[in-house]
């Protein structure tokens, strides 16, 4: 595993938003959903897609508070451009688990 600096990992925006949309996404490559995500002020809403489709219903994900990168360039996945990158962990048998705050907190809120 290569090492990087604490400027690189400051460099890293990772924050707290609520997941406030969630669609299906039948043109991805691997099943998942497209998402819109509420970073509160001044980020705003952004979409990104995510694979999560083993573990979590699109009913389950509305409301829900994740951890995202927000500071990546937006990549075309598909026909959306996803502006920010929803992450999670690799279960042993493929499925993501998302990455979630333990409590409740303000969106926005920037990893510490």
């Amino acid at each position: 595993m290569a090492e990087i600096t604490w400027n690189d990992f400051e460099a890293v925006e990772l924050r707290v938003g609520t997941i406030v949309e969630a669609e299906d996404f039948p043109e991805a490559r691997r099943p998942a959903y497209k998402l819109m995500i509420d970073f509160g002020d001044p980020i705003g809403v952004k979409k990104s897609s995510a694979q999560v489709t083993q573990l979590y219903t699109r009913e389950e994900l509305i409301g829900k508070q994740i951890i995202a990168v927000t500071n990546f360039p937006p990549k075309q996945i598909g026909p959306i451009r996803s502006e920010v990158l929803v992450t999670g962990f690799y279960g042993e048998d493929g499925a993501v688990t998302l990455a979630v705050p333990d409590k409740p907190t303000t969106n926005g809120n920037r990893l510490a």
